[in-house]
């Protein structure tokens, strides 16, 4: 049994700080090489809009989004800090505890939604191979993602790094597997003559790419470049990250809304069992297999999520070590994995209301973070990360205005028909065209909210940037 990560959000010394940029690559593969990116193809064409558009959106919107986890990565290489620290510098050491909890959530969420997509899977492929009933499939696959999610999790960043290599190479493997037996189903006719949608359609599944494949990312991304030289290239830092961990999403994005388009019936499915829904075009002896590579593509994401939600939690001020952090977020995902699983009758709308609610100020923290990360010509002062009483201050009371106002301003122009409880929402699209209008499902707040923090922190962050760096 390999032993425990022992660091924490302590800084990395100097003597532990290895490895190579390419190194990034695999982590961020095995996150992102999941077959959920097949259903979101069919989630982007929900916006009315043609293949084509489709695949512009999911390229642009993939990207764009890495790239500010590969800029965020810049910030662990620079200051061998956990991005929750650092995130201090921009925020105050006390008023980072806002978006330390925004954080915090959405990765228990996303932790929690990955090992359900994973137990739901399993029930769906195992009905289909018969003899096996579909609840008991549930629960082996259940625990079989929860168990390797809190291995990765709690042991930490060596065991992950070695973990998330080979579930990259076995995933790819097979789900060129899937592309190969299922590639004969698109009609490419279909394809060719489903006509363009609206621009606000566009729009909106550029926004979807940007908040459902790579914000959510953003907060985690020192976690891991924390322990790379500071000798290593900035520029390879950014460009293996962004590699890593869009090359897949945009290939199995692209062929999910090509499956999609050739079969009504599948992209109705996919709403109910993102992933389940799509053995339904394999032959049955590929079920096993297929069961594989869709508990492995999720567990690889959830490892991270799981790694990173410790560290935030430690990072609060949660008298615990890592590692029991980690097993505490582990109990709040199995308790929500159980509910989605088991209780909820709809696995899409929840999912929806979720990335869209906690997308607007995720992103506007993510903006400013960047925004100050890119504004910083020198290192962070390590010591000051640590005390209230340092140039970073206790609270920078104009990045949790920008959030605050981002929020707002953001929360106004998206919709959110999901969940009763959040039909509040949408409140400035009158200025649009209102919430029936044809603005109302782009969901153009999640971009509001990166404009406004980001510029935010540019006009009140540069003069405190310049006095800290004296």
């Amino acid at each position: 049994m390999p032993a425990y990560e022992l660091n924490s959000t302590n800084l990395i010394a100097e003597n532990e700080r290895r490895g190579r940029a390419r190194d990034l690559f695999w982590p961020w593969c095995g996150a992102n090489v999941s077959l959920l990116a097949l259903s979101y193809g069919s989630f982007f064409l929900g916006f009315g809009i043609s293949f084509w558009q489709a695949t512009i959106a999911a390229i642009i919107g993939t990207v764009l989004s890495f790239l500010l986890v590969g800029f965020s990565s810049l910030a662990g290489k620079k200051s061998n800090a956990t991005t929750m620290v650092l995130s201090r510098a921009a925020f105050g050491i006390k008023g980072n505890v806002l978006p330390g909890f925004l954080t915090y959530l959405l990765l228990v969420g996303w932790e929690t939604v990955l090992v359900s997509l994973a137990t739901l899977a399993t029930g769906t492929v195992f009905e289909r191979v018969g003899g096996v009933d579909r609840n008991f499939a549930m629960i082996v696959g259940f625990v079989i993602a929860v168990s390797l999610t809190l291995f990765g999790g709690v042991l930490g960043f060596s065991v992950i790094m070695k973990l998330q290599k080979y579930l990259t190479l076995i995933t790819v493997f097979l789900t060129l597997g899937y592309i190969v037996l299922t590639v004969d189903t698109v009609n490419w006719n279909a394809l060719m003559e489903r006509p363009s949608g609206p621009i606000q359609g566009f729009v909106g599944a550029l926004i979807f790419a940007i908040t459902g494949i790579g914000l959510g990312w953003v907060n985690a991304a020192a976690d891991y470049s924390r322990y790379l030289p500071r000798s290593v290239k900035s520029a390879s830092v950014v460009g293996w990250t962004v590699l890593g961990a869009s090359i897949v999403p945009i290939i199995l994005v692209i062929y999910g809304a090509a499956l999609s388009i050739s079969d009504e019936k599948l992209s109705e499915a996919i709403a109910m069992d993102p992933i389940g829904a799509l053995t339904t075009l394999l032959p049955t002896w590929y079920l096993i297999l297929f069961s594989l590579v869709a508990i492995l593509g999720l567990v690889g994401g959830a490892i991270l999520n799981l790694y990173s939600s410790g560290l935030t939690l430690v990072s609060l001020g949660v008298p615990v070590k890592r590692h029991v952090a980690a097993s505490l977020d582990g109990v709040l995902m199995l308790l929500g994995a159980i509910y989605i699983v088991w209780i909820a009758e709809n696995f899409f709308y929840p999912f929806q209301g979720f990335l869209i609610t906690l997308g607007v100020p995720v992103a506007a923290w993510s903006a400013i973070f960047v925004t100050d990360v890119l504004m910083r010509k020198k290192s962070y002062s390590e010591k000051d990360l640590f005390t209230s009483q340092g140039i970073y201050g206790s609270v920078n009371w104009s990045s949790i205005a920008c959030v605050v106002v981002a929020t707002l301003v953001g929360w106004g122009f998206v919709t959110n028909t999901f969940a009763s409880w959040l039909s509040w929402q949408g409140y400035f699209l009158g200025f649009i065209g209102g919430k029936d209008g044809a603005w109302a499902y782009s969901n153009v707040g999640v971009i509001f909210a990166l404009v406004i923090g980001a510029t935010g922190r540019y006009i009140f962050g540069k003069k405190q940037i310049r006095n800290q760096e004296i």
